[in-house]
This record gives structure tokens, C-alpha cells and sequence, in this order.
């Protein structure tokens, strides 16, 4: 019998919710068909069958969560003896591909006997084989108590998993150990290349909620997968980064009458429908190249300040199962039309669930809009650990004052949210003069490599 784990899921993905099986119990499948879609906060993958066989038993329904290294699924392999003794197999994992998208190659697989399975990622049990430790002996520090490489180095040079240090209790009086001649303890100073913390917030404090059932009827709904990831991230950047957000307005009259006069002859001929996302796209690009603070992380531990000499743009994207943000690698390269066609494809792709992980990975800066849902203004979250982001709001047409008369423009609202650790106010609002008459002037925008 061959009892299937659910594999590593990289990206120190440890869990994921079960959306769909493919096969029922008692159903026959083949090696390397579909065998489950999993949930996981990065994007959905289909998981294939490692071997083929009858499928004798299934672990988790629909909407339940599992571990990486649980057993989820038990295979009665074709040929097999039901005497034999079970083998111990390791199969090194391959990129897993988004649900619908196709099967993958197959996944780290080890098939257990009678000993219960000890997860651990393939790397970390190649290192644990070639340093001659034995999984089960390593105390796990990761998540699900899960041995992470550090867990076998550290058991390697010392015979146990690293600790965190305690200090001993002091001897109580009577106590035969305080006896013995006075002894101060100095604390023990840390190596040098030991790692600093973030230490601790204070007076944080998160008290359970009250019971409202007391109050009225309530449905519980589990908080999990995309949706959860969005709240992790969100939170990581408001207790991070100090947010400033700087607000202004574009006049894009010209730029409308320019991409309405151009949007049916590229849909037509290109398929691709020019917006104004793609324009905006085109001037933060262009934009981040003159001010590369705001195309930055911070790194907080080493206290340097990363800048990124590319620019790859994400954009939110509203998808059924929550919040995600594509990634348009080396959009400094490319024009308003190639834009223009990579958001239509990554946001068709993150709407259907097919959309790669490496596609929602590796951005430097994030652009929002909520023009089309409407909103006059907007003050974004920060797409940690970037350090700005970009609110676009609903245009619409407003009196100003052109030349000391009354006109009638097409204005856009916009708001840069920073990390105000990285960059103060006048980087901000240079940022956004620049930005500003790009789309003010479409000519210079098109014209500008």
C-alpha cells in the first residue's frame, strides 16, 4: 500500500485547502493523472498521482485544510503484493502547476511503513543523508513540527537542534544546590554571526473576541488560503512600514482622447484593448528609473536599503477567491501595448485560477485602481516589502481654472502611499510632478524609451 504525503509546496508554503479530488475511493487512476486541486496562499495547484494503482482511501473533504507531510491519499499500487513490505521512496519535487493549467511533474513522495512520516522538505533530507543525521532524531523548529535544514546543521555540529537559551532558576532557599559558594552567572554573549530579531511590540496585546452567538444567530466562515495570505500582508506592512500618502491630480483629457481614438484599432487588429492602467503603467515605469528609492525594500535586519535596477510592475487584480497581485516583469522594457496585453492575460489568467505562482511573485512596485468600481479617492496599503504603492481612483470630469477661464476636464485621482523610513515627502511629491506630466503630455510618454 503506498500512502501518499501531501509534497512540499515551496516557498515555505506548509498548508493548503483542499478544493477539489479528481478520483473517488475505489477509483483506479494512473501515474502522474490529476489527483487533487490544493489551495495554498500563493495560487491553486493540481497535484498528480505519483504511482498507479486503486485508490483506497482519501484524507480531507473539500475545504478542509492539510499539512505539508500528512498523509492525504493511500494507493493500492497495480502489482503489488499485499505482503509486500513497504519501501521507502523519495522522489525530488518539481514545480507544481495551477489548477487547470495541466499536471506537473511528480512530487517529493515518500511512502512511509510502519513509522510515522517526519516532514521535511527534499532539500533538507538530502542534507540530513549527507551529513549523516537521522530525521527523527532532529528535534523540528518549523511549522506542523516540520525539520528545516537549520534543524540538521545544528544537530550535526552539536548533537541537538538549536534552542533558544533560558535563563536557570534561581536556587530556592534550602535547596542543596544553593550551598554551594556563591556564583554570579554572566549572560552568555551572542556569536557574531547570530541573527538579529524584530523584537516584540509593545502593549500589543489581542484579546478573544466575545461570544456574539449571545447576541443573535452568526455564521462562522473559515478565514483561510488567498484570503488570509492578503491579511497576513497587510498587517506585516501597517505594523512595518510607517505609511505617508501623498494625494494629487492629473488632467488626462489628452490622454483619453488618445487612447479612445486608438482603442478599436488595436482591439481589432491586436485583439488588445488599450486602458488607461496601461498609460499609468508606462509612467511609473519610466517614472521609478528617475526616482529608484520608491523601486526599493528595506532590510531591516542588515539595515540596507535595496535598490532595484528593474522594475516589475504588480497590479491588484479582484478574482473570486480574494485579493491577488500579477507581476509584469521588465516593464521598464516594454510599451503601453505590450502592457496593455500582459495585464489582459495575467488578469484573465488570475480570475480563471490558472495563473503561475511565479507570475504573482518578484514585484517591485504596485499600481491599484478602483476607478472602475468607483471611489473619488483612495489611501492604499503598501505591498509589503516594497515601500510604495500607487492608488488610481475613478476619472471624471471637473471645472478648473485653464488660463484664467472656466473648463470642463477629465481629472484623475491619484494617492502614493510610501514607507516614510525609505523616502520623506518632497521625494514623493517629485515622484508624482513627474508622473503627473507624463500623462499630461501622452506625446512625450510614447516618445520617452
Amino acid at each position: 500500500m503506498f500512502e501518499f504525503l501531501l509534497p512540499d509546496l515551496g516557498e515555505g508554503i506548509h498548508e493548503g485547502e483542499i478544493l477539489r479530488w479528481h478520483v473517488a475511493i475505489g477509483d483506479s487512476i494512473e501515474e502522474d493523472e490529476p489527483l487533487v486541486d490544493v489551495e495554498t496562499d500563493k495560487a491553486a495547484v493540481t497535484i498528480p498521482s505519483p504511482k498507479s494503482g486503486r485508490v483506497t482511501a482519501l484524507t480531507g473533504k473539500p475545504g478542509e485544510v492539510v499539512h505539508t507531510g500528512e498523509v492525504i491519499c493511500s494507493i493500492e499500487v497495480s502489482g503489488e503484493s499485499h505482503e509486500a513490505a513497504p519501501e521507502t521512496v523519495e522522489v525530488e519535487t518539481a514545480a507544481l502547476v495551477s489548477t487547470e493549467a495541466g499536471v506537473g511533474a511528480p512530487p517529493f513522495s515518500p511512502q512511509r511503513g510502519e513509522r510515522s512520516p517526519i516532514p521535511a522538505a527534499p532539500a533538507t533530507r538530502r542534507i540530513a543523508r549527507e551529513l549523516g543525521v537521522e530525521l527523527a532524531a532532529v528535534p523540528p523548529s518549523g511549522h506542523a513540527r516540520r525539520v528545516t535544514t537549520e534543524d540538521v546543521r545544528a544537530f550535526a555540529a552539536g548533537g541537538a537542534a538549536a534552542q533558544p537559551s533560558r535563563p536557570a532558576p534561581a536556587p530556592r532557599q534550602g535547596d542543596p544546590a544553593a550551598a554551594g559558594p556563591a556564583v554570579r552567572a554572566e549572560p552568555a554573549a551572542p556569536p557574531a554571526s547570530a541573527t538579529p530579531t524584530i523584537s516584540s511590540i509593545p502593549f500589543l496585546e489581542i484579546n478573544p473576541l466575545p461570544d456574539y452567538s449571545e447576541e443573535g444567530p452568526v455564521e462562522r466562515i473559515p478565514f483561510r488560503s488567498i484570503r488570509r495570505k492578503v491579511a497576513r500582508k497587510m498587517v506585516t506592512s501597517m505594523i512595518l512600514a510607517p505609511h505617508v500618502a501623498h494625494m494629487d491630480e492629473a488632467d488626462v483629457t489628452e490622454l483619453e482622447a488618445l487612447r479612445l481614438s486608438q482603442r478599436d484599432r488595436y482591439q481589432d487588429r491586436d485583439g488588445v484593448r488599450l486602458n488607461l492602467m496601461s498609460f499609468v503603467m508606462r509612467a511609473v515605469a519610466r517614472g521609478l528609473q528617475d526616482w529608484p528609492e520608491l523601486n526599493a525594500s528595506l532590510d531591516p535586519v542588515r539595515e540596507e536599503l535595496i535598490l532595484k535596477r528593474y522594475v516589475n510592475l504588480g497590479f491588484a487584480a479582484d478574482t473570486e477567491r480574494g485579493l491577488v497581485v500579477p507581476v509584469i516583469r521588465d516593464a521598464h522594457h516594454k510599451s503601453v501595448l505590450a502592457l496593455a496585453k500582459d495585464t489582459a492575460t495575467l488578469a484573465a489568467e488570475a480570475r480563471d485560477g490558472s495563473i503561475q505562482a511565479s507570475s504573482l511573485r518578484g514585484g517591485t512596485f504596485t499600481i491599484t485602481n478602483i476607478g472602475p468600481l468607483g471611489g473619488t479617492a483612495l489611501v492604499p496599503t503598501i505591498n509589503y516589502p516594497e515601500v510604495a504603492i500607487l492608488g488610481m481612483a475613478r476619472v471624471s470630469e471637473k471645472p478648473v481654472v485653464r488660463d484664467g477661464a472656466i473648463v470642463i476636464r477629465k481629472i484623475l485621482p491619484m494617492t502614493l502611499a510610501f514607507d516614510h523610513r525609505v523616502a520623506d515627502g518632497a521625494q514623493a511629491a517629485r515622484f508624482m510632478t513627474t508622473l503627473i506630466r507624463r500623462l499630461e503630455d501622452p506625446a512625450s510618454l510614447l516618445i520617452e524609451t
